[in-house]
């Protein structure tokens, strides 16, 4: 996602020329748009010691920025979406090369993670998930938009144990429904976790947000939904 404070490269559709020292750049130039003052050449920029890194491959891309002191995000322009993509960054050379020895030295260990995220989408029965999403909008019509999808997605979790796995759950249930979507307020909207953080007895703690998840319960039920 792109910031103001990053600076930008272009990719030329057209013919182009670097305002400063008057070189013909042509088209598909790499140049950097300065406002009223036209455009100019990495050169002029200062930035031709850059080396380009394609998009694809995100600890790459997010090393090579950390390490690097100058970066700035390559764009060109799409005919077909209209808009403007990103097609890499330009980093030092010194910055790649370190952040290419580190994405090597624990490779293991990110595909180890790459392999969890797999089974942790293999653990979501996607067309169950979406019926049950669909259940909490029906009894929770005020729940703020795109919750009843975090909620199913965490309540319906293979192997889990947790409510969304009943078999009142499975049957659509409304109370199954509500023990779900009562656990997210009480760990999404109340300072529940906190106060287990503080040592403090998960009965305790629960009567402590009672009030709160009661009338958050009320609002997404019946009243206008909470933002």
């Amino acid at each position: 996602m792109l910031n103001d404070s990053q600076l930008k490269v272009f990719i030329s559709n057209r013919e182009s020329k670097c305002d400063e020292c008057g070189e013909e750049l042509g088209r598909h130039a790499w140049i950097v748009l300065r406002g009223d003052k036209g455009s100019a050449c990495l050169t002029c920029e200062d930035m031709d010691h850059l080396v380009f890194l394609p998009s694809g491959d995100a600890a790459l891309t997010r090393r090579s920025q950390k390490h690097s002191r100058l970066s700035a995000v390559v764009l060109k322009w799409s005919r077909a979406r209209k808009r403007y993509e990103r097609q890499g960054l330009l980093v030092e050379n010194e910055a790649l090369e370190r952040a290419e020895h580190e994405c090597e030295a624990d490779a293991a260990q990110r595909e180890i993670r790459r392999g969890q995220a797999e089974l942790r989408r293999a653990e979501l029965d996607e067309e169950y998930v979406k019926r049950f999403a669909a259940r909490v909008r029906e009894v929770f019509p005020n729940c703020p938009r795109g919750r009843e999808s975090i909620i199913a997605e965490h309540a319906c979790r293979k192997y889990s144990g947790r409510v969304g796995r009943s078999a009142l759950a499975k049957a659509l249930d409304e109370q199954a429904v509500r023990l779900a979507v009562t656990a997210h307020v009480r760990h999404a909207e109340t300072n529940y976790d906190e106060f287990l953080l503080r040592m403090v007895e998960r009965s305790d703690a629960r009567a402590m947000v009672h009030d709160i998840v009661e009338e958050v319960l009320e609002q997404w039920e019946s009243g206008n939904p909470l933002r």
